[in-house]
């Protein structure tokens, strides 16, 4: 069966990182790719980040694969002027995706590679699931000459779905990050989190902890995290903040996901932005896009052998030594996407 797939190059290094992945994607499956303009492109083609069109095409899709967006280019003061982060929250909101997975494991081959030292960062394998619809980004938000406002809202049934999707990820433990000492949207976060592990989620160990100390526990015992459930804006800075474990921003994948039932279509793209100063160039490091095309193939097709066999050919590369500049190595575009490639 031929899977339909809305690719997104985007702008700057986007096009270059994605022709790779479809090679590796097509090395795995059968696939269909219909490639839409996004971001700063279709700004300048059509005016808006995200057509009508595009969001139409990547709703009838099986999964949609974004490269990156942005760049100074299209950097305004101007309010009513188009940016291209826009189309992502346009495109959030459009596929009704409320759930950010970002995954962080560091590779053996990288460990030196991170600024925290080995023994700290070894063994780590954790997935932060961060809510990314409801929060204090999307609260009602007001301005005057001398004060600010922005509304922090949550409901139960966005606590729970949230929730669910973490417990569901889990191998053995979910740590839930709250402000409950502090905060009513994280009193009632913990309140309805708990609720849910005891309803429907018994044997997952749950454990609550302040943002606070998640933050410090990040830095000093990455082990003891499975699973990390937060809201929006702690979810925001705490995966940037586990992001760092790796040593590159360059080698991580994300997801979002929306609904099962009916499906919706998830977004697959790296965590790293456009990278306008070394587009066009051939040295883009690839391995991120490569990594979310795995995740596309895990959480959006089921094809989970296909995906840990794209993850196994990225690790045994980097193990062969393969290092792009971003690494500390000389390997273009190229060479790390043919590296990859006969590992597979």
């Amino acid at each position: 069966m031929s899977h339909h797939i809305v690719t997104l190059p985007g702008d700057g290094i986007g096009p270059e990182i994605m022709a790779p992945a479809l090679q590796v994607l097509r090395a795995v499956g059968e696939f269909e790719f219909d490639e839409h303009l996004f971001g700063g492109a279709a700004i300048d083609a059509h005016g808006a980040a995200l057509t009508d069109d595009t969001l139409a095409a990547c709703r009838a899709a099986d999964g949609v694969l974004l490269a990156a967006v942005g760049g100074p280019k299209w950097d305004t003061t101007d309010p009513a002027a188009p940016r291209p982060e826009q189309g992502l929250l346009g495109l959030r909101k459009g596929l009704g995706l409320f759930a950010n997975l970002r995954p962080v494991k560091p590779l053996p081959a990288l460990y030196d590679a991170s600024p925290l030292r080995r023994e700290r960062i070894e063994g780590t394998d954790l997935l932060v699931v961060r809510e990314l619809t409801g929060g204090i980004y999307f609260g009602e938000k007001t301005r005057t000459a001398d004060s600010a406002s922005d509304l922090c809202l949550y409901t139960t049934a966005e606590i729970e779905r949230i929730a669910r999707t973490a417990f569901g990820a889990a191998r053995a433990k979910v740590t839930s990050v709250d402000k409950a000492n502090v905060l009513e949207t994280s009193r009632l976060w913990r309140e309805v989190v708990s609720a849910l592990h005891a309803r429907e989620f018994p044997h997952i160990q749950l454990e609550h902890v302040l943002v606070d100390n998640a933050a410090m526990q990040l830095v000093s015992a990455p082990r003891h995290f499975d699973v990390i459930l937060t809201e929006n804006m702690f979810g925001d800075i705490l995966s940037d903040e586990a992001a760092m474990l790796t040593g590159s921003i360059g080698m991580l994948p994300s997801a979002s996901l929306g609904n099962a039932d009916p499906p919706t279509p998830g977004l697959f793209e790296p965590v790293h932005g456009s990278a306008p100063d070394i587009a066009g160039r051939g040295i883009a490091n690839p391995l991120a896009m490569f990594l979310s095309a795995a995740l596309l193939l895990r959480h959006g097709l089921g094809m989970d052998e296909e995906a840990a066999a794209v993850e196994s050919a990225v690790q045994l590369a980097l193990q062969e030594g393969l290092r792009t500049p971003d690494l500390g190595g000389s390997a273009g575009t190229h060479d790390a996407t043919r590296a990859v490639l006969d590992n597979l």
